[in-house]
Order: structure tokens, then C-alpha cells, then sequence
């Protein structure tokens, strides 16, 4: 028995919840984008929408990685160090994307949320992987933390883009008729 076999509780539970999010994003950004106060920015939407289905997805695959009936620790580390690493990147393109978008001036949480938190979990996502050659119990933690980190991020980041979409954008059409 590895050391996996005690998280397949938590990476189904946290898994289904990101593929459930996954499609939900979907039925909402198109509704959303039906409409008639949403506006057409891909600029933003690469800052803002596309980031919390990649981290959904990433949640979704970390767990696939980590329930896989893996012999050793080596493989699956290897792969979620793939992900974190991955991830870095990605969190830095997200970051020049909403710099460079103009639909919107991003406030102090949506830094945190779109560009900080996620960047943390990735990074910790990546050192975990490394860690898990010396400590694979604190490592599995680390993975998990992660895991958990990107799945609440993505949840504000999903309830905070519809909230801006019913109240701030329908509330600027009503006040344009």
C-alpha cells in the first residue's frame, strides 16, 4: 500500500467538485455572454474567465494524477511537479494579461485572487513535488493544500464574475436606457 492510498477519499471528493465547477463555468459564461449587458473583451476574459477554468481543470487533472494505482510516489510527484511548474508559468501570463487588458482596473482582491493565490498554489504544487523525494507525507499535504487553494480561488473567481456580470454590468445597462 503507498502512501496514496490514504488520499483517494480526498482527491475524489476534491476532483468531482472541479470537473462539477468545470461545467457549471461553462453554463454561466453562456449565459452570460446571451446577455444583453455582457460586452465583448477577450483581453479581460483571458485575464479574468479563462484562468478560473485552467484552474478547475489543473484541480481535475491533479487528482486523476493522484488517484492512479501508482506502485511509487516517483511518478506521480514527477507529473503534479509537471502541473505546478506548468502553473507558474500560466500565473505569470494571467498576471500580464491583466495589466495589459482595459475593460476593467483590477482592485486589490482580484490581484490576490487572480494572480497571487494562484502563483502560491502552483509554486507549492511544484515544491511539493520536489519535497516528496525526502518527505512524502508533508509533500502529499503540500499537493493537497494546493489542490484545495486552487479549487476555492477558482469558486471566488467563478461567484465574483457573475456577481460583476448581475450587478455592475446589468446595473450600467439599466442606467443607459
Amino acid at each position: 500500500m503507498t502512501a496514496l492510498a490514504g488520499w483517494q477519499n480526498f482527491y475524489v471528493v476534491v476532483g468531482s467538485s472541479a470537473g462539477a465547477l468545470i461545467g457549471l463555468q461553462f453554463v454561466v459564461l453562456s449565459l452570460i455572454t446571451r446577455s444583453p449587458t455582457a460586452r465583448t473583451d477577450m483581453a479581460a476574459g483571458q485575464a479574468f474567465a479563462t484562468p478560473t477554468i485552467v484552474h478547475f481543470v489543473a484541480v481535475l487533472g491533479l487528482s486523476g494524477i493522484l488517484c492512479a494505482p501508482w506502485d511509487g510516489i516517483g511518478a506521480a510527484a514527477t507529473l503534479w511537479g509537471l502541473v505546478g511548474l506548468s502553473g507558474i508559468g500560466y500565473a505569470l501570463i494571467v498576471t500580464r494579461r491583466m495589466r495589459a487588458q482595459t475593460a476593467y482596473r483590477p482592485q486589490f482582491e482580484d490581484w490576490l485572487f487572480h494572480a497571487l493565490l494562484p502563483f502560491a498554489a502552483y509554486l507549492t504544487l511544484a515544491a511539493s513535488a520536489y519535497a516528496a523525494r525526502f518527505r512524502v507525507r508533508e509533500a502529499l499535504f503540500g499537493a493537497g493544500a494546493a489542490a484545495l487553494l486552487l479549487l476555492f480561488t477558482g469558486i471566488h473567481n467563478a461567484w465574483d464574475a457573475v456577481t460583476y456580470h448581475v450587478f455592475v454590468k446589468s446595473k450600467d445597462n439599466q442606467s443607459n436606457r
